[in-house]
């Protein structure tokens, strides 16, 4: 199962792009403000229409799908959700097991996925509080739990580090590299070296076009950060990984 793409577009944001995407793995989507990277990543969660061109997930155009269904397979966390209501966290976590719902009460099978998103994100230690309360960062990490308590085959992901401190962020990012080891995770990034460190392949979109793609050490070189984000980097390379390092 994976995601295709073939010559496709928006009214708005993306022209042409295509590419087809490995079953499993960690996939970057990079890319300058106005690239067209949160337009792709909601094209393919199926949530922008009417799009051009092609999108397929599991050979079946995204618009295709039964939604229930779609649910089960693609889970889409975006960069920010308002929550007005006095939902516990664990509440909010459980709202990820929607597509599994069949009457009033959740499942042994809901309890034990819920339990387990909320410990992969280390948000337990939270779970009675009114997700009202918590910080931005803390509210991040339960949304990530109830995209990962639909026990998805893709996830979708814009801007997952957005509002969490530096430990979070390292965290949420090993966290997504490991599941990409057995689901396929895509998630847009402005960090260029966050997506360097621990993407396996990296989408590089410029003002609506796919420029680049490939394996991140390969792709995200001094030329093409020149060329795309009009900045000067130099690629360093040491015992514990390679990093960029930029100009002032």
């Amino acid at each position: 199962m994976t995601f295709r793409t073939k010559d496709l577009g928006f009214a708005y944001g993306l022209h042409r792009v295509s590419f087809e995407l490995p079953p499993h793995g960690f996939v970057a989507v990079v890319g300058p403000n106005g690239a067209g990277k949160s337009t792709l990543v909601g094209i393919l969660a199926g949530l922008r229409v009417p799009y051009l061109g092609s999108c397929q997930y599991d050979g079946r155009e995204v618009t295709a799908w039964p939604r229930r269904d779609f649910a089960k397979k693609v889970a889409f966390l975006p960069q920010a959700l308002r929550l007005e209501f006095p939902f516990t966290a664990e509440e909010v976590a459980f709202m990820g097991r929607a597509p599994y719902v069949r009457g009033w009460y959740a499942s042994e099978q809901d309890r034990i996925a819920v339990e387990r998103a909320m410990q992969m994100t280390d948000a337990l230690e939270f779970r009675h509080r009114d997700i009202r309360s918590l910080s931005g960062g803390e509210r991040q990490r339960v949304m990530l739990a109830a995209a990962l308590a639909q026990e998805p085959r893709a996830l979708l992901l814009d801007e997952p580090a957005t509002f969490l401190d530096l430990k979070h962020q390292l965290g949420i990012y090993r966290l997504l590299a490991e599941l990409g080891k057995e689901i396929l995770v895509i998630a847009v990034t402005h960090d260029l070296n966050l997506a360097l460190q621990f993407s396996q392949h990296v989408l590089v979109l410029d003002q609506g076009s796919l420029a680049a793609q490939g394996k991140p050490a390969e792709i995200l070189v001094p030329a093409l950060l020149k060329s795309v984000f009009q900045v000067d980097a130099h690629l360093l390379t040491g015992e514990h990984g390679s990093f960029m390092r930029f100009d002032a």
